[in-house]
């Protein structure tokens, strides 16, 4: 008879889901667990400008400071950088192994990084795709 291994994801961590939601039926708070914790975690992150957080001043990617400089392989490397810096401080959970930064429409300044990385307990590799661009005023009619 064969035993079946239950897998344990319990490290991964689970919170709040990012942006905060609550469910339309009963209006709970909506949650993250795992891999998706992760993922919400990063965003946090690579969203949130340096010194936003008065206690942890140190938290945050600082991405901000690249809007409207000239989209060339000098910026290329300066975003990938960044965002390799601030999740070595920020993410303990996981290591990454690359990022890369493309300029999808330099038209409209849309910038796309990809970031490959592993969990540390697992040794699991995964890929995330963050779409870097401000998206303000995009909705007027």
């Amino acid at each position: 008879m064969a035993k079946s291994i239950k897998y344990e994801h319990n490290f991964l961590g689970s919170g709040w889901a990012f942006p905060v939601t609550f469910s339309a039926g009963n209006s709970q708070l909506e949650l993250t667990a795992n891999e998706q914790n992760i993922n919400d975690s990063i965003d946090i992150i690579l969203l949130t400008k340096n010194g936003e957080r008065c206690f942890e001043p140190q938290f945050g990617s600082g991405l901000q400071q690249f809007f409207f400089k000239k989209m060339d392989e000098t910026l290329r490397g300066e975003i990938a950088e960044a965002v390799k810096i601030s999740l070595l401080n920020n993410e303990p959970r996981i290591t990454v192994y690359d990022v890369k930064v493309e300029f999808i429409d330099l038209y409209n300044g849309l910038t796309e990084i990809s970031i490959l990385y592993m969990y540390n307990q697992t040794n699991t590799r995964h890929n995330y795709v963050f779409p870097f661009h401000i998206n303000e005023g995009t909705n007027l009619s």
